[in-house]
């Protein structure tokens, strides 16, 4: 089982990375939390793993924080909540304002989180109650997602088409290809890079 990856960052497509490890590229998905928080292309990162199964293959989760992976383990042992939905929890919502939706049982706001219905966020509030008392500690600020105006690595240059790779990133999330559309609809100015796309239309996604 693999529990932390160290190497060189070689290829960062949100929500898939790529760590570099003695010439072993390892493929990797990562909450848009972990993402903004990156170092650039090309730089030395180490994340914690997540190893799971996709269609009896080995899949990673990487995560910066401890915190972070463990609310993902926690998140995908409430039913009908699987790693998917897991990491658009993670990118969509900070995990300070997660812990917040369960205490206070709100379930409008984490409705508003893709795959989420009713009943999948009821029992979230429901599930999670004491499982956020008990990750308390690692549910401050560093383990931030999209909400939390976490600053990331300095800017990069922008790639070829932001807006098509930040429209990919939203579907690879969970999001509908016309829910996509619909939430970047308006910001393309702020298009300096794909992620700074992501995180405008996923925080517009929860207003």
């Amino acid at each position: 089982m693999i529990g932390r990856i160290s190497g060189t960052l070689t290829e960062k497509q949100p929500p898939w990375l790529i760590v570099d490890t003695g010439g072993v590229g390892y493929e990797i998905e990562a909450p848009m939390s972990t993402v903004y928080q990156l170092p650039d292309t090309g730089q030395p990162v180490t994340l914690r793993i997540h190893q799971g199964l996709r269609d009896e293959v080995p899949v990673l989760y990487g995560f910066l924080t401890e915190g972070e992976r463990a609310l993902f383990r926690a998140l995908i042992r409430v039913n009908g909540v699987g790693p998917k939905m897991a990491l658009a929890i993670l990118s969509g919502i900070s995990a300070a304002e997660f812990r917040r939706c369960v205490e206070q049982k709100d379930t409008a706001t984490l409705t508003r989180l893709p795959g989420i219905g009713k009943k999948i966020a009821e029992r979230l509030t429901l599930e999670m109650q004491d499982r956020v008392a008990g990750l308390a500690e690692g549910l401050g600020g560093t383990t931030a997602g999209a909400l939390s105006g976490a600053a990331g690595s300095a800017a990069e240059p922008v790639p070829d088409n932001p807006v098509a790779e930040a429209h990919a990133a939203l579907v690879a999330l969970g999001y509908r290809p016309a829910e996509a559309e619909r939430l970047l609809k308006g910001l393309e100015s702020e298009a300096t890079s794909s992620e700074t796309l992501i995180r405008a239309a996923l925080q517009k996604a929860v207003r």
